[in-house]
C-alpha cells in the first residue's frame, strides 16, 4: 500500500512539472523573458542591474514607434541583447548635429526631435538614411551608449520586444516603463 501512494504521488509530481513545461516554456520563449540591464546607456530611464519583463509578441502585430523602448540583439554579436531607444523609422533620415536630432520623414517633413528623457548629449555630426526594414537607435545617456551612431540602423528582424514591466528593485515597480508618457509627452 505505501508503495502505491509513493508511486501515485510520484506520478502527480511529474504531471505537475509536464503541464508546467507545457504552460510556461511557451511563455518564455515566445511571449515574455526577463531582462536584467546592463551598463549605464539608459541612464536615467533605466539603471544597471534593474530586472525587465519584455513583450516579445506585440510587435509581430503593430509597429515599432519612435520613442519606444526596445531589446534587441546586438548587431555586432546577436548573442548580446542591448536596450535603446527608437529614434528613426524605415525610409526616415536622422541627422545629428551636436545637441540636436533633426529627423526628415519619408513624405519630406523635416522636424527636431524633442527628447525629454535624455540628459546627456555629445558633440557630434552625422547623417543616416535608413533603409525599409531599418531603425536608427540611441540610448538615453548619449555621452556613454554604444548605438546607432557607432554600429548604423538596427535591421527589424533583430528587434526582440519592449518592457512591459520593470519588476526589481520594487522602488521602481511598473509598467511599461521608459514610455513617453512617463515624460508627460506622447508618441
Amino acid at each position: 500500500m505505501k508503495n502505491e501512494t509513493v508511486r501515485k504521488t510520484i506520478k502527480e509530481l511529474v504531471q505537475y512539472a509536464l503541464l508546467a513545461l507545457v504552460i510556461v516554456v511557451p511563455i518564455r520563449m515566445f511571449i515574455a523573458q526577463p531582462f536584467i540591464v546592463s551598463g549605464a546607456s539608459m541612464d536615467s530611464t533605466f539603471r544597471d542591474g534593474q530586472y525587465l519583463i519584455i513583450d516579445e509578441i506585440s510587435y509581430r502585430f503593430s509597429d515599432v514607434n519612435r520613442g519606444d523602448v526596445i531589446v534587441f540583439k546586438y548587431p555586432l554579436m546577436p548573442s548580446k541583447y542591448f536596450i535603446k531607444r527608437v529614434i528613426g523609422l524605415p525610409g526616415e533620415t536622422i541627422s545629428i548635429n551636436g545637441n540636436t536630432t533633426t529627423i526628415t520623414k519619408t513624405d519630406g517633413t523635416t522636424f527636431a526631435l524633442p527628447e525629454p528623457y535624455t540628459h546627456s548629449q555629445t558633440l557630434q555630426v552625422l547623417t543616416t538614411k535608413l533603409a525599409s526594414d531599418e531603425y536608427f537607435v540611441m540610448g538615453d545617456n548619449r555621452e556613454v551608449s554604444l548605438d546607432s551612431r557607432s554600429w548604423g540602423p538596427l535591421k527589424r528582424n533583430l528587434i526582440l520586444g519592449q518592457p512591459i514591466v520593470r519588476l526589481l528593485p520594487v522602488s521602481t515597480l511598473g509598467t511599461y516603463p521608459g514610455s513617453l508618457q512617463s515624460f508627460g509627452t506622447s508618441k
